[in-house]
């Protein structure tokens, strides 16, 4: 068969700060050519819809499959199937993604009979089954993950092992095109999969069962050595959670003398337990760490469910900062904030040498706090669920809200990539622009036109064209967490770590059950 992976048009924050390969994609497309399709990638991160069109009139494709991991593009990729059914009605269609994931059926009817299905989980893991179910005509319901408007199939299942698919990178066009901060052009890369922590915020604990898996280091260090682009973001949930696995893929990096330099992204209490780890990294190339701090009080990270003190948070950033890393954290806008709170973090953020990045808090399908949030939500426009609208009531009038919320990204943006920052940015991207990169010298000057409270007010005057279904009525009850998982739980053994790291995870989450 001939397939075609599309991955869908850009959101609000990575129109500025970063643009990423799509991965998961290149890992679908790797698993369905090993199984003898035909495949093509279009990234619409990159190209336009009429790119599309022209690649379906070219490639003429027999299914074609969306990734649907963020519940602001679902209106895009509803339309563009309802148009593709119209256009080829005996095409087969079908999204995978983590959101689509936790909303499957509400999709499938929204879509008004263009999708075929939907498939849950672990793409990589089951669509080669899906293909070849199509292909041969059997029920698609006997395929693990499928969800179409008459039922479901049986539950998601892991792939074997990561080290079984390897991402079809040769199959993107513009790969030069994908950066994050000043690592430009930038490859990503997966170490490890799934999280074994429970914050209420996130969805990646509940997607995968609170798994951990890991790739042997063997595999990583060949992939790297095959990747072309100097930069690297590594795309686990939380990097090194098992120490040793860090060390041998810093070995592996080592003996075959890669030279990149690396993103990645980790927790406080990581970085802290796993010190010598990181220190081993930086030698061989780390440059950023992310740090998801979420809060700045201990009341905030009761509220996320963080089970790590705020000293221990601080202390955290004076490591990263003792291995000349730069270091970037993520702090959680709640909608409750007023005028003063602003004002707080503002002061807060500008007193730190960190480069800080404020989302709002968003209540997404999958999540503790879809279920269990008590305050209603003022909207149901899916394009709005993407960390930088308000869909929950805010204390200020939303426009005020909004003003002070945009008031507080530009001074932080303006910290380190304004006027006063400029002779830090320049020389990097003068050297990047020679190189014929100009995604990181792009960003500097695209901040007012993306984040502007006049558009964000505008969105949630548009009317809404697909809505999420009603939400749960909200309560402060405890949720029943089985009814979260996409893949469920299956204890201990589903975790490669050692008994030590288990120990740790569980002394630092909340809930003491899977």
């Amino acid at each position: 068969m001939r397939l075609l992976a599309v991955h869908p048009s850009s959101l609000m924050y990575t129109k500025v700060f970063l643009r990423l390969e799509p991965l998961g994609l290149e890992l679908v497309a790797g698993a369905a050519r090993n199984k003898g399709h035909d495949v093509e990638i279009i990234d619409l991160q990159v190209e336009k819809h009429p790119d599309y069109w022209e690649r379906i009139e070219r490639f003429r494709p027999h299914a074609i499959c969306f990734s649907g991991n963020y519940l602001a593009n679902v209106p895009e990729i509803i339309d563009l199937c309802k148009e593709t059914r119209r256009r080829l009605p005996n095409v087969f269609l079908f999204i995978g993604g983590h959101s689509i994931s936790f909303i499957a059926r509400d999709v499938l009817a929204l879509s008004d009979g263009a999708i075929n299905c939907v498939l849950k989980g672990e793409g990589d893991a089951t669509v080669g089954l899906l293909l070849e179910a199509w292909e041969q005509g059997k029920d698609l319901l006997g395929v693990p993950g499928v969800v179409t408007m008459e039922g479901d199939g049986p539950p998601p299942i892991f792939i074997e092992s990561l080290d079984e698919v390897r991402p079809a990178r040769d199959l993107l066009r513009h790969r030069r095109k994908y950066f994050i901060g000043t690592l430009d052009p930038a490859a990503s890369i997966e170490f490890a999969r799934g999280c074994p922590w429970d914050c209420t915020f996130c969805s990646a604990w509940t997607f995968y069962g609170r798994s951990y898996r890991t790739a042997s280091a063997k595999v990583i260090g060949e992939e790297l050595q095959e990747i072309k682009e100097p930069g690297i973001f590594i795309v686990d949930d939380v990097a090194f959670v098992h120490a040793e696995h860090g060390l041998a893929i810093a070995d592996e990096i080592k003996r075959r003398n890669i030279k990149k330099e690396y993103y990645l992204e980790t927790r406080a209490d990581v970085l802290m337990r796993n010190k010598e780890v990181f220190a081993v990294w930086k030698e061989i190339g780390l440059s950023y760490i992310f740090l998801g701090l979420e809060a700045v009080d201990a009341e905030g990270l009761k509220r996320f469910r963080k089970r790590v003190s705020m000293d221990r948070n601080f202390e955290a950033l004076e490591y990263a900062r003792s291995l000349d890393l730069i270091v970037a954290i993520n702090l959680i806008a709640d909608p409750s904030w007023d005028r003063e709170r602003f004002e707080v973090i503002r002061q807060w953020c500008l007193e730190i040498p960190d480069i800080v990045n404020i989302s709002v808090t968003t209540p997404y399908p999958g999540t503790e706090i879809w279920e269990s949030e008590s305050r209603k939500l003022t909207t149901r426009d899916y394009r709005l669920f993407d960390i930088q609208h308000a869909v929950m009531p805010t204390t200020l009038p939303l426009r005020e809200f909004y003003e002070e919320l945009v008031k507080t990204q530009q001074i932080l943006n303006n910290k380190h990539l304004g006027w006063s920052a400029i002779k830090d940015t320049l020389g990097i991207a003068l050297r990047l622009a020679l190189r014929g990169q100009t995604n990181f010298l792009t960003m500097i000057w695209k901040f007012n036109s993306v984040f502007n409270p006049d558009l964000q007010m505008a969105d949630h005057a548009q009317k809404p064209e697909y809505e999420m279904p009603l939400k749960p009525e909200g309560t402060d009850q405890k949720v029943d967490r089985k009814t979260l998982y996409v893949h469920g739980p299956a204890g201990r053994k589903s975790r490669k770590i050692d008994d030590d790291t288990e120990k740790f995870v569980d002394e630092t989450r909340m809930s003491t059950v899977d």
